[in-house]
C-alpha cells in the first residue's frame, strides 16, 4: 500500500470530525492537502500541510488548527507521537510495529510489491524512438528508447493500460534519399565502381549488405532503369530492410514495440484530409498570411497566402502551415493526422518521446492535440537531451558500421543491455548525459548500476550461506514473513524498512510525473542504505545478518534482506534490468 495515501485519508477523516463538531466550517477544499515524508528523519515519519491549507478558508491561525488536528491525530492507530513544527506542519511518528508490517507486505507480494491501481486501466499511448528508417539507431536514439520503454513499464506498474508505439516516418524526402543511397550500393554489388559516396547520400556500411541482398533478389533489373521506375520499389525494400535493423537494435535493448504505425499508409489512406477536414469544419483551418518571425525579418521572406491551422487558439505562439507551396502536406499536417488516429483508437493520454532538437515543435503539437480532442486529451512531450559517449574521459569516434555516428548496438554489445538501460536513467531526460564506457564497466561505488546489482547479489550470497543453517522451507518468503520481526529494533534496520515502504509512493509519483529516472535514483538510495547496514555488521558483530547462536534474530534479519532483494528486483524490472544473484 501507499502508506502516505493511507494516512492522508486518516487526516481527512479527522478533518471531517472537526467539521462535524463545528470546529471547522463545511465545504472547505481539501484536494491539495498532502501527507509525505518529512525532509529530516529526525522530524518523524510523516508530515502534513493540512493546517496551513485550511487556515485561510477557516479564518483561523494555522497553529490553532494544527493543535486541534494534533490532538485527534494522536489517537490514530500506530501513531506514537505528534509534533507541530514551523508555521503549522504536523509531524507524526509511527510505531515500529507499523513498519514491521510493511516488511510482511513486501515478503508476501515479492517483486510485485509497489504495484498500484491509480491508473485504473486508463489507456495510455507511449510513442518512442520513431527514428527515421534510414539506418541503425544511434546512441541518442538509444536514450529515448530506454526512457520510453521504462516509462511504459512504470505506467503499467501503476495500473495504466499502455501501448508502446513506433511511428515510422516513411513518407518524407529522407526515404527517397535512402532509396538512392541503396541503389548506389546495389550497383556496387553488381560489380560497378561507385567511388566516393556523393554528398547528401547515406555513407554507412550497413547499406553494403542490403545492396547485396537486393542484387541477389532482383538481379540487374533496376541497374539501368530510370529512377522514376526503380525509386518506389527500391524505397520500399530499403525501408523494410532498415526497420529490420532497427528491430534488432531494439531487441538488443530488451525492447518490444506493440504497434508500428506507418506515416505513408496513413497519408495514402486519406488520414490527413480526414483530420484537417474535421478541424476545418470547426473553423480551425483557414487561408491566411503569417507575420514574419518576431524580432527579425529574413531577406528572402515575403508575405504569401498559406493554409494554416489556428494553433495560437490553443497555446502556440503563432498559427502554423499545414500545406507547402507545392500543394503537398507539411510534416505538421501528417503529425496532426497521426495524433488524430491515436485519439480515434481510444487514447486521450498520449506521451511522445523526442530528441532535444525537436523542442521548437512541442507547442504546435500540444495545441493540435487540444484541438483534435476538443481539449479532452493530453499530449505530454518528453525531450531527451544528448548523450556524450566517452571512453575513459575521451570522446568516442564514429562507428564504421554507421558511417557518421556511434550505434546503440555497438554500445550494447560492448557493455551489455542492463548497463545501457540503467545508465540512461541516471539523469533526468532533459539533462545531458555523459556515458563513459570505461566507468560504467568499473566495479565501484561510483558505478550506479554495479552498486545496485551488488546489493542484490550480496543478499543472495547471504541466503546461500544460510542454506546449511535453515531448510528451504524456513527460508521461503512466506515463512520469513512469520519470523519474530519484533527482533528488528536497531534504528538502521527500521530505517531500511521505512525506505522499502516508500517504494509504492515512488512508483505512483514517478508514473504520474512521467519520470522513470526517479526509479533509478530510488534504487541507488536503497542500495546505499543496505550497504551501510552491511558495513555496520562488519564493525559490530551483533548487527551481522547471520548469528549462528541466535536463530530467531537471524531469521528476522534474513526476512529483512529478502525484502530488500524483492524491492530491488521490483525496481529493476520496471527499468528493464535483470537483477543478478552473483557478480562476475
Amino acid at each position: 500500500m501507499n502508506l502516505f495515501d493511507h494516512f492522508r485519508l486518516q487526516v481527512l477523516g479527522v478533518i471531517d470530525t472537526l467539521v462535524s463538531d463545528g470546529l471547522l466550517p463545511e465545504g472547505m477544499e481539501t484536494s491539495r492537502i498532502g501527507v509525505e515524508p518529512p525532509r529530516e528523519a529526525s522530524h518523524g515519519d510523516i508530515t502534513t500541510n493540512a493546517a496551513m491549507l485550511l487556515a485561510g478558508p477557516a479564518g483561523k491561525k494555522p497553529r490553532d488548527i494544527a493543535e486541534a488536528l494534533a490532538e485527534r491525530l494522536q489517537g490514530l492507530e500506530f501513531v506514537t507521537g505528534v509534533d507541530i513544527a514551523g508555521p503549522g506542519f504536523i509531524n507524526l511518528t509511527l510505531d515500529a510495529n507499523f513498519w514491521r508490517q510493511r516488511l510482511v507486505e513486501v515478503l508476501n507480494e515479492g517483486d510485485a510489491y509497489g504495484a498500484s491501481s491509480i491508473g485504473a486501466g486508463e489507456p495510455v499511448n507511449v510513442e518512442y524512438v520513431s527514428a527515421n528508417p534510414t539506418g541503425p539507431l544511434h546512441v541518442g536514439h538509444g536514450r529515448g528508447a530506454v526512457f520510453g520503454d521504462a516509462l511504459a513499464s512504470l505506467l503499467e506498474k501503476a495500473g495504466f493500460a499502455v501501448t508502446r508505439e513506433y511511428y515510422i516516418n516513411d513518407a518524407g524526402a529522407q526515404v527517397d534519399t535512402l532509396a538512392r543511397s541503396l541503389h548506389l550500393r546495389y550497383r556496387e554489388a553488381l560489380g560497378e565502381e561507385i567511388g566516393d559516396i556523393p554528398e547528401g547520400l547515406y555513407p554507412g556500411n550497413y547499406l553494403i549488405q542490403t545492396g547485396q541482398r537486393l542484387s541477389e533478389i532482383e538481379g540487374d533489373k533496376w541497374r539501368d532503369a530510370p529512377e522514376s521506375v526503380w525509386l518506389e520499389p527500391v524505397r520500399n525494400f530499403a525501408i523494410d530492410a532498415m526497420m529490420d535493423i532497427i528491430r534488432v537494435d531494439l531487441a538488443g535493448l530488451g525492447i518490444k514495440i506493440d504497434k508500428f504505425s506507418s506515416e505513408r499508409k496513413l497519408v495514402e489512406a486519406g488520414g490527413v484530409e480526414e483530420a484537417l477536414t474535421a478541424l476545418q469544419e470547426r473553423g480551425l483551418i483557414y487561408e491566411g498570411v503569417l507575420e514574419p518571425p518576431k524580432g527579425r525579418k529574413p531577406d528572402d521572406w515575403e508575405p504569401r497566402e498559406q493554409t494554416l491551422f489556428k494553433s495560437s487558439n490553443f497555446g502556440d505562439d503563432t498559427d502554423r502551415p499545414v500545406k507547402k507551396s507545392d500543394g503537398s502536406w507539411t510534416y505538421f499536417a501528417t503529425d496532426i493526422a497521426y495524433h488524430a488516429d491515436k485519439h480515434r483508437r481510444g487514447f486521450n493520454t498520449m506521451i511522445d518521446v523526442w530528441g532535444a532538437d525537436h523542442g521548437g515543435y512541442v507547442k504546435r503539437m500540444t495545441s493540435a492535440v487540444k484541438a483534435l480532442t476538443e481539449e479532452q486529451g493530453e499530449l505530454d512531450v518528453k525531450l531527451c537531451q544528448m548523450v556524450n559517449l566517452l571512453d575513459n574521459g575521451q570522446p568516442v569516434k564514429m562507428s564504421k558500421r554507421a558511417g557518421t555516428f556511434v550505434t546503440i548496438r555497438d554500445v550494447t554489445e560492448k557493455v551489455g543491455k542492463d548497463v545501457v538501460r540503467f545508465i540512461m536513467l541516471t539523469r533526468k531526460n532533459d539533462a545531458q548525459l555523459d556515458f563513459d564506457l570505461t566507468k560504467v564497466s568499473e566495479q565501484s561505488r561510483e558505478n550506479p548500476v554495479f552498486y545496485v546489482q551488488y546489493a542484490h547479489a550480496r543478499i543472495h550470497s547471504v541466503l546461500r550461506h544460510c542454506s546449511e543453517l535453515f531448510t528451504t522451507e524456513e527460508l521461503a518468503p512466506v515463512s520469513l514473513a512469520k519470523a519474530q520481526l519484533d527482533r528488528l529494533d536497531d534504528p538502521s534496520e527500521l530505517a531500511l524498512i521505512k525506505l522499502m515502504a516508500s517504494w509504492p509512493r515512488v512508483v505512483e509519483g514517478a508514473a504520474l510525473a512521467h519520470e522513470p529516472h526517479r526509479v533509478a535514483f530510488y534504487l541507488g538510495d536503497l542500495a546505499t542504505e543496505f550497504h551501510s547496514l552491511w558495513n555496520k555488521g562488519s564493525d559490530n558483530a551483533s548487527l551481522r545478518f547471520i548469528l549462528p547462536d541466535d536463530r530467531e534474530l537471524t531469521l528476522a534479519r534474513l526476512a529483512l534482506v529478502k525484502g530488500v532483494a524483492f524491492v530491488i528486483a521490483s525496481g529493476l524490472k520496471v527499468i528493464g534490468v535483470v537483477p543478478v544473484e552473483e557478480m562476475r
